[in-house]
């Protein structure tokens, strides 16, 4: 498996101890640096060749938000995960928008941050629970037709699939979804192709009638 460099990027020394303890447990983790502040975070990320950033909003100096638009700006291909105290849904949606693969609550960092490293450099998007439900509450909310969708995952499908499944079978068009979920339209072209695999399904007439027969939506 090929090596994953991680740059970690808190203002928390003691945070950063902990999770280059947990990452440095996993064979195709490599931490290849730390950062205390943003000022020159973009120039120590370029310099050791990071695949993925994990970083926090509230820096010393530049904060996260700074460091994600220079990053956009100057077009590196560094996956962000956001990892930060705060799940404020408007926050989410403008760290997402400016391009983070990723978004996790500290609380739960131990216990996602592995996957998340290893879905964003798949080229996935990564939320912690309380974010994900977050965001599709606030779709379902105005939308009453959501409103049936069933919880209960069906085990080939992951939490995302099962929402991009119905949000496709209620007629949602791939910019709308992305919009909605705060992900990329290739993103969520991606899950799409994933999700065909998955079931063995040929178009999207067949997906809907999937969604409808295990109750993932009501006819």
């Amino acid at each position: 498996m090929p090596k994953i460099r991680i740059h970690l990027a808190d203002d928390h020394q003691i945070l950063i101890h902990g999770i280059s303890s947990l990452l440095q447990t996993i064979p195709n983790f490599e931490v290849v640096g730390f950062s205390l502040n943003g000022a020159d975070l973009y120039n120590e990320v370029t310099q050791n060749k990071t695949d993925v950033l994990i970083l926090d909003i509230n820096m010393p100096l530049k904060d996260g938000i700074a460091v994600i638009k220079e990053f956009a700006e100057k077009g590196f291909p560094c996956k962000v995960i956001i990892l930060s105290s705060y799940d404020d849904l408007k926050l989410i949606k403008e760290i997402m928008k400016l391009g983070a693969s990723s978004y996790l609550t500290k609380q739960c960092a131990g216990e996602n941050i592995v996957e998340a490293i290893q879905a964003v450099y798949r080229g996935e998007e990564y939320f912690s629970e309380i974010v994900r439900e977050k965001i599709f509450n606030n779709v379902t909310k105005d939308n009453p037709k959501l409103n049936n969708l069933i919880p209960t995952i069906n085990s080939l499908l992951t939490g995302r699939e099962v929402e991009i499944i119905t949000l496709i079978s209620l007629e949602y068009s791939g910019k709308e979804i992305s919009e909605q979920l705060y992900i990329s339209i290739n993103t969520v072209e991606t899950h799409r192709k994933n999700i065909m695999k998955k079931l063995k399904l040929k178009n999207t007439i067949s997906l809907v009638k999937y969604a409808i027969k295990n109750n993932l939506i009501k006819s």
